[in-house]
């Protein structure tokens, strides 16, 4: 749920008045007792369009990678991709932390799980955990395409111009 918030002033406390989009079904049941309010800049989601053009680049760096004598399936190449240009899963502020005996070989290959290893110990490997880029916002998702591009570029891989990706990061500046 949406809404805006502003300040009401008055004796020693702030008051925050939301105005609400809509109204939850159950609103009443909240009347007259004490709850727990989270208030953050509302962020639109990523584009669907940035999302296929993620994907769209992930099989053409795969395809060329495998091309070159790197034999690189999609899966790894979006994983290596989500690692390096991607965002930490958070649990109470911290990176998460993976620990196994699974080699970073397999863990690359996984289409369901972005680890990237940060200490090996004896047959253990600690992971840091990456989410998913269907849960990136916009800013979140611009950081990765930007990285990906530069990573096509590199392999000579044709890509949106730099006036079709900023265009692109107008209209998603625009939905936020």
């Amino acid at each position: 749920m949406r809404g805006t918030v502003s300040r009401v002033y008055g004796g020693r406390h702030t008051m925050a008045l939301l105005e609400l989009d809509a109204l939850p079904e159950d609103l009443e049941k909240y009347y007259d007792k004490d709850v727990d309010v989270e208030i953050k800049v509302h962020r639109e989601g990523r584009s669907l369009n940035a999302n296929a053009y993620f994907h769209v680049l992930i099989s053409k760096i795969a395809d060329e990678r495998t091309k070159i004598g790197d034999a690189c399936s999609k899966a790894r190449a979006k994983n290596e991709l989500i690692c390096q240009y991607g965002q930490p899963e958070m649990i109470n502020g911290e990176p998460m932390v993976y620990i196994t005996k699974a080699p970073p070989e397999w863990m690359r290959e996984q289409e369901y799980i972005h680890a990237a290893p940060i200490r090996f110990d004896g047959d253990l490997v600690h992971y840091r955990i990456y989410r998913g880029s269907h849960t990136y916002n916009t800013e979140e998702m611009s950081v990765l395409i930007d990285g990906t591009v530069a990573e096509a570029r590199e392999l000579g891989i044709e890509t949106m111009t730099p006036d079709q990706l900023e265009r692109m990061k107008a209209a998603w500046k625009e939905m936020r």
